[in-house]
């Protein structure tokens, strides 16, 4: 099927999927969730065989991490789509409502946005959180995952879309892509298609905006700093190091960058280096690093680089200012923390830094649409447009202006005026 019918198709049901009440696509959703649980045996076979095929392809090891859907991880979506049954409704919020003259009543009411399509990256569970947070948010969906997971987010595909359309879902409102020239041809479809969310490098992410007149919500590289403040508590900067860096290094929100207090350096940078490297974790630093712990040393490169790996670069700062500047110079816009016990270095660094997610003495790992309690994400935006940070639920929507009125018409209004009265109502149709 050409692209531009699988669009139309998937637009179209986009509006009946929009106007779904909240116990049909909770019974959808719940429905998925039992499917997913019936068939964990033959996903995990035909993961095991993408797995085996990109390991002869010679994919990476943290990819490779990426890509595996164990059963853990089966169970964590499953999971994580009975929580999402449970969260609220965001569609048919009433925002404001405002009073323009007596009989003359204007609402602004949340509402899905429509047709998106989410290119991401070889995790097949980001298939089904994705999907299911769709679906919820009243969005039909178009997906694009990484090809070495393309038999097992087809078959992901298969299992949701036959349990939804069971369960009463518009028989075309999610679809999977497989090939490249899929993309090339979707980002031409401005439209049929709403929004693009993109999942990858600064450089994937750019020739997507590059190449569509399609808004883009951008998912860049995730290149999260550390900062052990002179003031910090050495063993809690020890554990949030450790956590931040080594937890699950394959993700976007794992520490790539750590900066580090000229003050507190020697006494920390060697417990570090010790704790680290027992986890075989490689350290490059700047030139002062290199004098109290041996390590490579790190280039500028190395500042905008996101690893994904048992990799770390460290440089050694004089002050706060130093290390927010080098952060809003060198970082992603997408999760950066403190490590200090004085509140104003903590106030002064969670205001100034220019990220979506800004933490004072915990991990970077936090930063996560699950453990936000947003029943997962769609990714993480690092734009400055209607959403930010962690992309779930509300990310989702956006809203429409409902006029009421009882015959006005606007000619009567130039000699008269708006009364703009702030109502505390809400509108439920």
């Amino acid at each position: 099927m050409e692209m531009a019918n699988i669009a139309k198709l998937a637009k179209n049901s986009s509006i009946e999927l929009s106007n779904f009440d909240s116990n049909k696509k909770n019974t959808i959703l719940d429905n998925i969730a039992k499917e997913i649980e019936k068939n964990i045996n033959l996903i995990l076979k035909v993961n095991s065989e993408d797995i085996e095929q990109s390991k002869k392809d010679g994919l990476s090891m943290p990819l490779l991490k990426r890509l595996s859907f164990n059963e853990e991880k089966i169970k964590t979506v499953i999971q994580g789509i009975k929580n999402l049954i449970e969260l609220d409704d965001p569609v048919g919020k009433t925002k404001l409502s405002t009073e323009l003259d007596k009989g003359l009543e204007l609402y602004q009411v949340t509402c899905p946005i429509g047709l998106i399509g989410v290119i991401f990256e070889s995790r097949p569970d980001a298939l089904v959180q994705i999907s299911t947070l769709c679906l919820k948010s009243g969005n039909s969906v178009i997906l694009k995952g990484g090809r070495e997971a393309t038999k097992t987010n087809k078959l992901l595909t298969e299992i949701i879309k036959n349990a939804s359309i069971k369960s009463g879902a518009p028989e075309n409102w999610i679809f999977n892509l497989e090939t490249r020239e899929d993309v090339h041809s979707l980002l031409k479809l401005d439209k049929y298609i709403d929004l693009i969310i993109p999942r990858g490098s600064n450089e994937f992410v750019k020739f997507i905006m590059d190449n569509s007149k399609i808004p883009v919500l951008g998912h860049a590289d995730g290149i999260c700093h550390c900062y052990i403040d002179e003031f910090a508590d050495i063993n809690m900067a020890l554990d949030i190091t450790d956590d931040s860096k080594t937890q699950y290094v394959a993700v976007c929100n794992a520490l790539e960058t750590l900066l580090v207090n000229e003050k507190i350096a020697k006494d920390f940078l060697p417990k570090l280096n010790e704790k680290l490297t027992n986890k075989n974790v490689k350290l490059i630093g700047c030139e002062k690093t290199q004098k109290i712990i041996s390590c490579e040393k790190a280039s500028d490169n190395d500042w905008s680089t996101e690893y994904l790996d048992y990799i770390l670069s460290i440089k050694i700062i004089s002050n706060i200012d130093e290390a927010i500047e080098h952060i809003n110079n060198y970082g992603s816009g997408h999760t950066d923390s403190i490590v200090t016990s004085d509140k104003s270095s903590a106030s002064r660094f969670m205001n100034y830094v220019d990220s979506g997610n800004v933490f004072w003495n915990c991990s970077t790992r936090f930063s996560d649409g699950f453990v936000y309690g947003l029943g997962a994400e769609v990714g993480i935006s690092t734009n400055k447009i209607h959403s930010r940070g962690p992309v779930g639920l509300e990310g989702l929507i956006i809203y429409k202006y409902k006029l009421i009125g009882t015959g006005q018409i606007i000619k009567d209004y130039s000699n008269k005026n708006f009364t703009h009265k702030k109502l505390n109502k809400t509108i439920d149709f």
